[in-house]
């Protein structure tokens, strides 16, 4: 009995939804890299200007920003490559803030929370709808 193999070559493509949501995914990705890049360094110019008064606590957070970013980058990767290494990361990644805009919304910074929201929802929409098995 011969066993079908059913594998994904680079030119057979997506079902429209799933590949509009593969493509989205990989684009809102990178925007969100490429925002985790600039809050790093809004961080450490705003470091340099300004008396810091938790320097630790100041690494922490441009360190991560910045491997937080090259985390999303890979992911896009993934859905650029169309493969699934990306997927769950992405989407835990988004999860994740949307907690963090709950908060911030929470706080008193409801544009802010609200902007992080909305991004994060598409975010995560895209990256859950963006690949199939």
């Amino acid at each position: 009995m011969e066993e079908i193999h059913h594998s994904r070559n680079s030119e057979e493509k997506f079902p429209p939804l799933m590949e509009f949501a593969r493509k989205s995914a990989c684009h809102l990705l990178r925007i969100e890299s490429a925002l985790l890049i600039l809050l790093a360094l809004y961080l450490s110019i705003s470091a340099m200007i300004k008396t810091v008064s938790a320097p630790g606590a100041l690494a922490g957070e441009i360190s991560f920003s910045l491997i937080a970013a090259i985390g999303l980058f890979i992911c896009s990767r993934g859905f650029t490559q169309r493969k699934s290494y990306g997927r769950a990361p992405a989407l835990l990644a988004n999860l994740i803030a949307l907690g963090v805009a709950y908060f911030m919304i929470s706080g008193k910074l409801v544009w802010v929370g609200a902007l992080l929201a909305l991004l994060a929802f598409a975010t995560a929409l895209s990256a859950l709808l963006g690949y199939t098995e």
